[in-house]
């Protein structure tokens, strides 16, 4: 079983095993892991695709090439059910993942048709098809409750963070410290619209002068080197100017890098946001961390993180910045994608149809 389990397709030693089914499982998964690690995936990646593979096969109790279209609906139903229903992207992603598994297996180049066909009388066939897969048919099928922060509830949010140090501090606990380390991750994050794994992995020498605006010393501008990657590409980098409408945000990373960082004993450590333990902050820490500002402030439970990037796209727009701008300064790829985070206010829209209708109408014109 090994012998078969360890090559990248079907065994070509001869060796015979009284239950064959279970080895030849294995050796398909294996070679499709290899695939996908020359296609260069990020390991986490594969192993998600590998155990959703897992599933459907312990709960058709089939191998895949005894899969059908039926096993497959019938999977995603069941997945649909119960006190935790999967949403229509996740199902996407389900049956596309799956898709892409039963691909590998009928290329013939991998030698698993003929090998299945052989031992078992029956060769892996298409699961998810046109008629039976979820139709991609909006641009963004996410959770609506996400969306951008208007300008009141930012200040509601950054207003509870600073609270929190001088509760710890009034009911006599620990973490008075940290408590004002996560105050400044989150202003930062607004402030540069970064991913939490983005800012996660900052490091001090990342914080760059900008000689076009040298006010703002050692914070005009942040370098993310480990940006969002494309799918078998390299983290992508990109550069985040400071903006002058975030130029607070020098102020919070002086005191941060200044007075508060050394508190923490960090050493020679590398990055910006440094744990109680002497070590990097995890992007769950500093998710956690908005969850209890958020909770604080009282806002939308349906608000996370990611909206804090959602408001640096929709305020960057209503400040007046060129759409192409705002697409570097977050490293999409596509303008579209900058577009789905955008959700300006009626009061911004108001103020262009008053521009708009003043110079087609004149000066006299007004908008009531």
């Amino acid at each position: 079983m090994e012998a078969l389990a360890s090559t990248c397709g079907p065994t070509s030693l001869g060796i015979d095993h009284l239950d064959p089914a279970p080895a030849v499982f294995a050796a398909m998964k294996d070679g499709w892991a290899r695939q996908q690690v020359a296609r260069f995936l990020r390991e986490a990646t594969i192993g998600s695709r590998l155990r959703l593979v897992d599933r459907m096969e312990q709960y058709t109790g089939l191998y895949p090439w005894q899969w059908t279209p039926a096993e497959g609906e019938a999977f995603i139903a069941h997945l649909r059910g119960g006190a935790a229903p999967i949403r229509l992207s996740t199902a996407r992603t389900y049956e596309v993942t799956i898709a892409l598994f039963m691909e590998f297996l009928r290329d013939a180049r991998y030698g698993w048709p003929a090998e299945c066909s052989q031992r078992f009388g029956t060769a892996p066939q298409v699961v998810f098809h046109e008629g039976n897969s979820v139709v991609h048919s909006a641009d963004y099928e996410g959770d609506p409750r996400r969306r951008p922060l208007s300008y009141d509830e930012v200040q509601q949010l950054f207003d509870a963070a600073d609270e929190r140090p001088k509760k710890v501090r009034g009911q006599g606990r620990k973490g008075a410290l940290t408590a004002l380390r996560d105050a400044a991750v989150l202003k930062t994050v607004y402030a540069f619209g970064t991913r939490r794994a983005e800012s996660s992995k900052v490091d001090l020498v990342d914080l760059r002068r900008n000689r076009k605006a040298p006010q703002y010393g050692m914070f005009g501008m942040l370098t993310v080197r480990y940006g969002k990657a494309s799918a078998g590409g390299p983290a992508k980098r990109r550069t985040v100017l400071t903006v002058p409408e975030m130029d607070w945000v020098v102020d919070v990373l002086g005191e941060w890098v200044g007075e508060v960082r050394p508190h923490f004993s960090p050493g020679r450590h590398p990055a910006l946001w440094v744990s109680e333990r002497v070590g990097r902050l995890s992007p769950r820490s500093i998710n956690e961390a908005f969850v209890l500002a958020r909770q604080a402030a009282g806002l939308d439970e349906g608000l996370d993180l990611h909206c804090l990037r959602h408001s640096y796209v929709t305020h960057l727009t209503e400040f007046g910045y060129p759409a192409r701008f705002v697409q570097e300064q977050v490293g999409h790829s596509h303008a579209a994608t900058t577009a789905i985070y955008m959700g300006v206010s009626q009061e911004y829209r108001n103020k262009l149809l008053e521009g708009s209708l003043k110079r087609r109408l004149g000066e006299d014109w007004d908008l009531r």
